[in-house]
């Protein structure tokens, strides 16, 4: 049997001439597909958009299979071919020839580097293939693309068919397709090209030249612009009476005439061999190639929109120095070689190196004509000329142009093809704006391997059993090296080579040396801090300055106002040099108006911050950590406005902090922030900034405690407390024994937190400072009752009333008055401690003051449900939770949640309680508080159990009841 499958009009089987029935008009749609991607793995969700797009039926999976089930039956009448399942899809195996669009693809190929009488023969055969518009009568949104694209195919293929029968003299012949050809599409400048040709040869000059002039009228009013070189060319040869133009071109028939095919370059280098991972990048580049050839060449009287019709589509790959643009580029071009089968054309356009200016497009299209055969003696010594003949000697041809390393945009537009049956795929360090602007280009921003990748690009340059007999080097070797591709295959040679060294011996050095170890001083390449300083070569000097301070910054990321505070710069010239870095791949550009820097690249911008000034490097530093701590202790004033005001050095000249407007903005910034604080706080310490080191402890405190940081609060107080030896006031000294007591309190460290508190109330007492005494106090009676002491807690707290009554502090006194009737509470005395507390509720809410009062409410909600009045428990516990949440309070919400569960379940609100329990639970675990969680833990199974003791007795109940009966 012979099957014939067709798309190129009616979507049909055919079998020794005879019509097999498909099926209706979507199991066609589903044939079509699988057609047009004959012997290539279809997915389920490939055929899901192209068939039915977003308007997917009910179960669609199903459907699909069901449609490719009944296609299997119909196609058993074929004979050699099948519909298989292979990687997650469905591939139709079937000879290319059975299919007339590949087929037609085929002759279309074949027929290009032919002697003209047999490239005729085969592009007649090819046309003959089309019976009407492509999948006829279907109507999906793919099919649509699709079919504009093999009309294009069909127009390309018909005009090459019309070049070589003017070479072969039958001008007279298409003629009269010209005339139709040229009304159509009035302003291809191809197709007048050809129709001025045919006229001129058959004695029609003077038609010839006024087609000429009324295209150039039409060009110049819609479109703007002259006709291109080679109309104009032909135009002058015209008027000139070329005797070269009455017959077929000599340098063409001398080259044709003896079968003598042009040269297919292969530029491609040899693909890499340790190429790994990539998987997503990869199928972004297939998809632009999937669009381009779907596109295929337009007739010019389509143009419209961004993009020219008759542009090709360009894919670019950007990325830091090292990150494997090339490789991924080779990599993917090696991958496709059967889609470009005139040819590959390569060239490093040295747009970053060590010494070179980057090439100039001119000797760039020359290296082309030479690898395209042309004759030395036919290149024009005009380079514009050049490039046009390089433009023409690929047009129409199916070709792969990479451009590897270029410097800019400008270098890379003289280099494109102007026919869309070509693929570009540009490589360079610097982002192609023009590129992605002007010419529609696919950008691909390749970033460092994922950890799995990693891994495999180690286990092939090593080995596998190698990389899993020392997993735990192997992951400390990935960690440094930040899954950065040139530094992961420097460790890979450095190990290969010495096939004895221990992997533990290699990380070691790795995380001692740093950047030293991946330096080389004979090879360049193999060098990652010298690829790394080649991309800072065309950067101003205020550009280098930034990049060097940004290595320097603290903090994992930063922002535009931290580092025009940072450089002492305008934001608008910190702006425009924070995109000049990112645009050379030096800098990552993050949500929220982030920046950061890969690792390695920060370690090489910190390396090469020490060629700055000291004193430059010092006021950078001075100026940043400023801004940082003054902006949060704008933050901590919003958070916590009652808080008593204690202000630092005024900031340095030319820092601007934030001023946040509310709450969120207050709470978002500290969130974004954090690390970089903590960061600051350090960075701040090495400088002997004490003052900063200080009161950044103080500014995070609220946030700290808030959050349930409770391991960053003690860092930070105990950075504080070395800083604290340096500062001049004693009360400081007091204060921070106090604070860090407390934060050793939280974390359950109860000795060094007693030891803290009690040197905190021996210095205020010397000080003579009542309102540290009190504070302490109250911080002391919280410290007790976490080690089960409430009756010393108590007293504490009864003390710290009594000073603070002195100071004639009232929210103060509401303090400790809802500490002592806390630890009243627990004790039993429940009078006194409605008493506490209800004094203490009256003056939160005298002096509006949420967070006193949802702690109060907590408490005489713990009142309530002691003395057995759990309904008004539950009131209290919920009017607390929604002051603790409004003010974001995450580790009182957390303890809140806990108490609530108690009254719920009392009350048999299973439901409720096991709610309140499930969420208190899941908070103690973000905030790493273990033992709670795992209490938590265990109320649930008890509740659980409770429920399900009680509703098997009403079982047994309601059973006994019936056999009772």
């Amino acid at each position: 049997m012979a099957p014939e499958l067709c798309v190129l009009g009616q979507v049909e089987l055919r079998v020794d001439g005879r019509l097999v029935e498909v099926g209706h008009a979507r199991q066609r749609c589903v044939l079509a597909v699988l057609l047009m991607e004959a012997n290539r793995v279809v997915t389920m969700e490939q055929l899901l958009d192209r068939v039915w797009a977003d308007r997917l039926p009910h179960k669609a999976r199903a459907v699909a299979s069901n449609y490719v089930s009944r296609l299997r039956r119909v196609l058993t009448l074929a004979g050699d071919v099948a519909v298989v399942r292979r990687g997650g899809g469905y591939v139709l195996e079937v000879d290319p020839e059975a299919v007339d669009v590949h087929r037609f693809r085929r002759l279309v190929q074949q027929a290009r580097g032919r002697d003209d009488a047999r490239a005729l023969a085969l592009l007649e055969e090819a046309e003959g293939l089309w019976r009407g518009e492509p999948f006829a009568g279907l109507d999906t949104l793919w099919l649509a693309a699709v079919r504009t694209g093999l009309e294009r195919e069909r127009i390309a293929a018909q005009l090459d068919r019309i070049d070589v029968a003017l070479r072969c003299g039958q001008h007279t012949e298409v003629l009269p397709e010209l005339f139709a050809l040229a009304e159509r599409d009035d302003l291809d400048e191809r197709v007048a090209a050809q129709f001025m040709l045919a006229l001129h040869r058959t004695g029609r000059t003077a038609d010839a030249l006024a087609h000429y002039r009324q295209l150039r009228d039409r060009v110049v009013k819609q479109l703007g612009t002259e006709l291109g070189i080679t109309l104009q060319n032909l135009h002058q040869r015209i008027l000139d009476t070329d005797p070269a133009l009455i017959l077929p071109s000599a340098a063409i028939t001398s080259e044709t005439a003896a079968g003598t095919e042009k040269p297919v370059p292969r530029q491609l280098p040899v693909p890499p061999r340790w190429f790994t991972g990539r998987s997503t990048e990869l199928a972004r580049l297939d998809e632009a190639l999937t669009a381009e050839l779907a596109e295929g060449p337009q007739p010019a009287s389509t143009r419209s929109g961004t993009r020219a019709a008759n542009t090709v589509v360009i894919s670019a790959i950007g990325g830091a120095g090292g990150i494997g643009k090339t490789w991924l580029a080779l990599a993917w071009a090696h991958r496709h070689l059967d889609r470009f089968p005139d040819g590959q054309l390569f060239v490093d356009l040295q747009g970053v190196s060590p010494t070179d200016e980057p090439m100039t497009p001119a000797v760039a299209v020359r290296g082309f004509l030479d690898a395209l055969g042309v004759d030395p003696g036919r290149i024009p010594t005009d380079p514009e000329a050049q490039a046009a003949l390089y433009r023409s000697l690929v047009a129409g041809k199916q070709m792969l142009i990479v451009l590897d390393n270029a410097a800019t945009s400008k270098q890379v537009i003289p280099l494109l093809p102007g026919s869309p049956t070509c693929a570009v795929l540009v490589t360079g360090r610097i982002r192609p704006t023009s590129l992605i602007d002007r010419h529609c280009a696919s950008y691909v921003n390749l970033g460092v391997l994922s950890p799995a990748e990693a891994r495999a690009l180690l286990a092939a340059r090593l080995g596998s059993d190698r990389v899993t007999a020392e997993h735990d080097a192997v992951d400390e070797l990935l960690e440094l090296c930040g899954g950065y591709p040139l530094a992961l295959s420097i460790i890979a040679r450095i190990a290969a080579t010495c096939p004895g060294l221990p992997l533990t011996e290699l990380a070691a050095e790795l995380r001692e040396l740093g950047l030293e170890m991946l330096d080389h001083d004979i090879d360049p390449a193999a060098s990652l801090p010298t690829v790394l300083s080649w991309s800072l070569h065309r950067l101003t000097g205020e550009r280098r300055t930034v990049f060097a301070l940004l290595g320097i910054a603290p903090g994992p990321d930063t922002t535009l106002p931290a580092v025009a505070a940072l450089t002492g710069l305008p934001q608008a010239r910190a702006r425009k040099a924070l995109t000049a870095l990112e645009e050379a791949s030096l800098l990552d550009r993050r949500p929220g108006g982030r920046f950061a820097m890969h690792g390695l690249i920060r370690d090489y911008a910190a390396a090469t911050a020490r060629d700055l000034p000291d004193d430059l490097r010092e006021t950078a530093l001075v100026r940043v950590l400023d801004f940082h701590l003054h902006t949060a202790l704008a933050a901590d004033r919003v958070l916590d406005p009652n808080r008593p005001v204690v202000r630092p050095d005024p900031p340095a000249p030319d820092v601007h902090p934030l001023l946040p407007a509310d709450f969120p903005a207050a709470t978002a910034w500290l969130t974004a922030e954090h690390a970089t604080i903590l960061a600051t706080q350090r960075a701040a310490a090495a400088l002997g900034r004490h003052h900063v080191v200080w009161h950044l402890a103080r500014a995070l405190d609220t946030f700290h405690r808030r959050q349930g940081y409770r391991h960053d609060a003690l860092a930070s107080w105990r950075a504080a407390l070395n800083a604290a030896d340096h500062l001049p006031d004693p009360a400081t000294r007091s204060r921070t024994h106090r604070n860090l007591g407390r934060a050793c309190s939280r974390l359950g460290l109860h000795v060094e937190a007693a030891r803290h508190l009690d040197r905190a109330l021996v210095l205020a007492v010397q000080c003579c400072d009542t309102a540290e005494q009190a504070h302490t106090r109250q911080q002391l009676a919280i410290a007790c009752g976490q080690q089960g002491d409430d009756q010393r807690a108590l007293d504490h707290a009864r003390h710290a009333v009594d000073l603070y009554h002195t100071l004639d502090q009232p929210v103060w006194q509401a303090h400790a008055l809802n500490v002592a009737g806390w630890f009243a509470a627990r004790l039993g005395e429940f009078d006194a401690a409605r008493e506490h507390c209800s004094a203490a509720l009256a003056r939160y809410r005298r002096h509006q003051h949420p967070n006193g009062e949802a702690a109060t409410l907590d408490s005489l909600a713990f009142v309530a449900y002691r003395t057995g009045d759990h309904r008004q428990a539950v009131d209290h516990y919920h009017r607390a939770l929604a002051l603790f949440r409004t003010h974001g309070d995450a580790y009182e919400v957390a303890n809140t949640l806990d108490r609530v569960g108690h009254p719920h379940a009392a009350l048999g609100e299973h439901a409720q309680a096991h709610a309140v329990w499930q969420e208190a639970w899941r908070r103690y675990q973000e905030q790493g508080r273990d033992d709670d969680a795992e209490r938590v833990r265990r109320q649930l199974d008890d509740l659980i159990l409770t429920v399900a003791s009680a509703r098997s007795k009403k079982s047994w109940d309601r059973h006994g009841d019936a056999w009772g009966s």
